[in-house]
């Protein structure tokens, strides 16, 4: 957008957008960006990342968040990163336009674009004037609700809070604005605990005049009060005029979306990179690269999987001393082929983990363990016809609730298709993902069941169900020293796609940066030369793989084994039955 008159350098402000549904063509977004254009100021609107007509099928109302964007996690990208350098590159190209003077930037957008704003005024300080709208609250107030890929960073909590990146703007200007009937998160009183901190760090570079807090009574919105509350800052700051008091809105008419279209129906390139393409392509640089760590002899994987537990224990967040098992068991119910018995067993602080031991009526003196676990719970494990052929083979089978999973799912947790979205990004947070909290419980269990009469440590078997076979792989190559014999059924062999992960992915298992260690075919080679099954592997949309595709997929592993002259120890069976996996253990 340019003013229909130019003269000499004008200042330029970037309009990033949030969810809106029409992205950086949606009447909400364009409304600022006519209202500057028309102050004379030269305005940039972008689409996001895989939103608008950077979405894989562009329509109104598309989401680049949930199983979406997060595609990129695996590599080690976050979209609020993606985000960042989008909008350094838009500055940059701002930067080049004759009509721009490059000194005086400015940045503003709303909800996710207010989010925006925050990062990339903290940390490209050739932006001049920040203005995020609806988006400021605090980090922990996120891990009591529900919010978007774009939005997560990573282990933030680990190292510092919203108002330190809010005072990265200092001392360049910075206005906050919020709603007073906004969500929690965004929520004024929210805000108001990061505007403190961030006040006191402008104070530090005596600018306190440069940041400003402004509250509208509104629900989530760019409104036109807050609008005018922008120009004001905007003009103060951008032009030298002004004392930072709104000033009225010119008279606006939107554009229709099709006006505003970069590409006609049909016409965007083949090559266009979208957000899971990137993703993919990333993906496969990682995964080419872990693949020359085949090794030719069993002493070089050694070496090499030793450094690699190393990373993933970090990447998981760490392991955090374990407490001395406490458990209470409730009374053995006796069924036609199998006794049960439900218990609890402590976890970290006050966390109390459920689980179920199943077992033949006559048990044999050493009784082997199976762990079995299933990321909808206990119950889904225990009932699993792999517990069944185990239990009937003589196995004990304790399927465990672990946190955040089976009855102790938070209520709330799905967002879109992603059934463990909130809980999984409270998680990444705090910078201990899901899995490694899973370990955790796990090893807790394990540790547990090994101390029991009559139990046999020389045969403990780590299993899998479906979305929880990697995490099976994922313990069996951390409590190394514990399990003898993994299976991963009905998992899927690689965390590389170039398309959306399939409805009911659990985001829990995309942890940031793995393909950096590796990919599913090198997890599972960690557990070489122990006994390894894997059963019916599926990829990331789902679908099952035919035998010979699945062997293909698993060569690293295969080619692992090859080099301890341990094959016979590795299943890849690409059609099997629950009785098949129990006749192999």
């Amino acid at each position: 957008y340019k003013p229909a008159e130019v003269k000499g350098k004008l200042p330029a402000v970037l309009v990033v957008h949030g969810h809106w549904a029409g992205a950086r063509r949606d009447p909400v977004v364009q409304a600022r960006c006519l209202g500057l254009v028309q102050l004379g100021f030269v305005v940039l609107a972008v689409d996001a990342f895989g939103a608008g007509e950077r979405y894989s099928q562009p329509a109104r109302g598309t989401y680049h968040g949930a199983l979406y964007g997060s595609t990129l996690w695996p590599v080690g990208h976050t979209l609020l990163g993606l985000q960042v350098y989008d909008n350094r590159r838009a500055v940059d190209y701002l930067s080049t336009r004759d009509e721009v003077d490059g000194k005086k930037i400015g940045i503003t957008g709303a909800s996710g674009g207010g989010n925006q704003t925050m990062y990339a005024g903290a940390l490209d300080e050739r932006i001049q004037a920040v203005v995020p709208v609806c988006s400021v609250g605090n980090y922990q107030a996120y891990l009591k609700a529900a919010c978007c890929v774009c939005e997560v960073l990573p282990g933030a909590l680990r190292f510092t809070e919203e108002g330190d990146v809010l005072g990265l703007v200092a001392p360049r200007a910075l206005l906050v604005i919020n709603a007073s009937r906004d969500a929690y998160q965004f929520s004024p009183q929210q805000a108001e605990i990061s505007m403190e901190r961030a006040q006191s760090i402008f104070r530090l570079y005596t600018a306190a005049d440069k940041i400003r807090h402004r509250v509208f009574e509104s629900g989530h919105d760019y409104s036109k009060p807050m609008r005018e509350a922008m120009y004001g800052w905007m003009a103060k700051w951008l032009k030298n005029q002004g004392d930072g008091t709104p000033i009225s809105e010119p008279e606006i008419k939107v554009e229709s979306a099709d006006d505003l279209a970069c590409y006609g129906e049909g016409e965007r390139p083949e090559t266009f990179t979208l957000l899971p393409q990137f993703a993919a392509r990333e993906a496969k640089a990682l995964i080419e690269k872990a693949n020359r760590l085949t090794p030719r002899h069993a002493e070089d994987w050694d070496s090499t999987r030793s450094f690699a537990r190393t990373e993933l224990t970090k990447l998981l967040g760490g392991l955090p001393k374990p407490p001395r098992a406490v458990v209470k068991l409730d009374r053995t119910q006796t069924g036609e082929e199998s006794l049960t018995t439900a218990g609890r067993i402590n976890s970290e602080g006050d966390l109390l983990i459920p689980f179920v031991l199943a077992e033949r009526p006559k048990r044999p003196e050493q009784q082997p363990i199976a762990l079995v676990l299933h990321l909808d719970g206990k119950t889904k494990a225990v009932q699993h016809g792999l517990s069944t052929a185990l239990v009937k083979k003589g196995w004990l089978v304790a399927a465990p609730d672990l946190r955040a999973t089976g009855d102790q799912r938070p209520s709330g947790d799905s967002v879109r298709t992603a059934p463990d979205h909130n809980s999984t990004e409270h998680a990444l947070w705090i910078g201990r993902p899901l899995p490694g909290q899973w370990l955790f419980d796990i090893r807790q269990m394990l540790d547990w069941l090994v101390q029991q009469p009559n139990r046999d440590p020389k045969r403990l078997a780590i299993v899998g169900l479906d979305q929880a076979g990697p995490l099976a792989l994922l313990a069996a190559a951390i409590l190394h020293e514990q399990i003898t014999a993994v299976v991963a059924w009905n998992s899927f062999t690689t965390f590389m796609t170039d398309r959306s992960y399939a409805d009911g992915t659990r985001m829990a298992m995309l942890v940031p940066g793995i393909l950096k260690v590796g990919d599913i075919p090198h997890l599972a080679a960690f557990s070489a030369p122990k006994r390894l099954v894997l059963a019916n592997g599926v990829n990331p949309l789902g679908q099952r793989l035919g035998e010979r595709v699945f062997r293909d997929a698993m060569k690293f592993t295969s080619d692992v084994y090859k080099a301890f002259k341990a094959t016979e120890r590795l299943s890849l069976l690409g059609d099997s039955r629950p009785d098949d996996i129990a006749a192999i253990l």
